[in-house]
C-alpha cells in the first residue's frame, strides 16, 4: 500500500496539478492539507474518476485536509480531540481497509505558530499536546497507523538548508521540536529519516527569492508510523520534481511504501 502526503496549496488553483501527480504515482492512499474548501464545493468528482473515494474536512478559504483513497474508507474522526472550541479544519482521521489489513490513516495540517509570543504559538504548542495524546491513544489500538501531513516543524539543523534562518521562525523553535520529539518517543518512526538518513532531504521551499532554484528549503512535511506500520515499512520517499511544475505547490509529495 501506497500511502502519500501532500499539502496543495489550494485544491482549484492545484488540481491539475495534483492529478497529474496522482496519475504518474499512483498512490493508494493521498492525505492532502490545505485544500481551502468547503466540503460541499470541494471538487470530488475528477477524483473520482481516478478511482479514489474523497473524504473532506474543509473550511473556506483556509486549512482543510482531505483523504483519497483507492480501497474502503470506514470510521472517519473529523477533527482533532481535546478542544471542542476549536473549529480550524486540520485533522481528519479514517481507517483503510483491504482484503490484506487495515491501517488508520491520519491527515493533518499542524499550525503555523508564527509569531512567536502571539496566540497563534500558544494554540500550535497547545494543540501539540492535543496530538500528542491522540497519538498515544491510537498505539493502544496496536494496528498500523500512518499519521501524514505538514506538520510545521523542522526536527533539526539538518532538516534546512540554512537552519540559521529559521532561528526566530516558530518552525525551528525549541519548545516546537521538542513537542514534535515527544511523538517519535512514544514509539513511532519518522518513514523518511528511516530510509533515508542525510541532508538534503526538504519538502519545502518557499516562493520567495529564489528558494526552489537555490535549493534552499526545509522539511516539514512528515509521515510519522507506528510500530505495526514500520514492520511493513518497505520504502519511503520525497517527490521533490513536483515543485518544479507550472503552478507549483511550495510544499511536495512524501510518500511511504507498506506492505499491507
Amino acid at each position: 500500500m501506497k500511502i502519500a502526503t501532500w499539502n496543495i496549496n489550494g485544491v482549484k488553483a492545484r488540481i491539475e496539478t495534483t492529478l497529474t501527480w496522482l496519475r504518474e504515482a499512483n498512490p493508494d492512499v493521498v492525505c492532502l492539507q490545505e485544500i481551502k474548501s468547503i466540503d460541499s464545493n470541494f471538487p470530488a468528482e475528477p477524483f473520482q474518476d481516478l478511482g479514489y473515494q474523497v473524504t473532506t474536512h474543509g473550511q473556506k478559504g483556509f486549512n482543510g485536509v482531505a483523504i483519497l483513497s483507492k480501497s474502503s474508507v470506514e470510521d472517519v474522526m473529523i477533527g482533532l480531540p481535546g478542544d471542542d472550541d476549536d473549529v480550524q479544519a486540520r485533522y481528519l482521521e479514517a481507517t483503510v481497509s483491504t482484503a490484506n489489513g487495515a491501517v488508520r490513516v491520519v491527515s493533518l495540517y499542524l499550525p503555523n505558530g508564527n509569531p512567536i509570543g502571539s496566540e497563534k504559538f500558544s494554540y500550535k504548542l497547545s494543540w501539540m499536546m492535543r496530538l500528542e495524546a491522540r497519538m498515544k491513544a491510537l498505539l493502544a489500538e496496536e494496528m498500523p497507523v500512518a499519521v501524514a501531513g505538514d506538520y510545521n516543524v523542522i526536527p533539526t539543523s539538518e532538516d534546512a538548508k540554512r537552519p540559521q534562518a529559521w532561528t526566530n521562525d516558530a518552525l525551528f523553535q525549541p519548545e516546537s521540536r521538542t513537542a514534535f520529539r515527544r511523538l517519535i518517543n512514544l514509539g513511532y518512526y519518522d518513514a523518511v529519516r528511516a530510509t533515508a538518513p542525510g541532508p538534503d532531504q526538504y519538502t519545502f521551499w518557499d516562493y520567495q527569492a529564489g528558494a526552489w532554484q537555490k535549493n534552499d528549503g526545509i522539511r516539514i512535511d512528515h509521515i510519522l508510523l507506528s510500530p505495526q506500520a514500520a514492520d511493513r515499512l518497505d520504502s519511503a520517499g520525497i517527490d521533490r520534481e513536483t515543485r518544479g511544475w507550472e503552478k507549483p505547490s511550495d510544499h511536495v509529495p512524501v510518500w511511504v511504501e507498506l506492505t499491507i
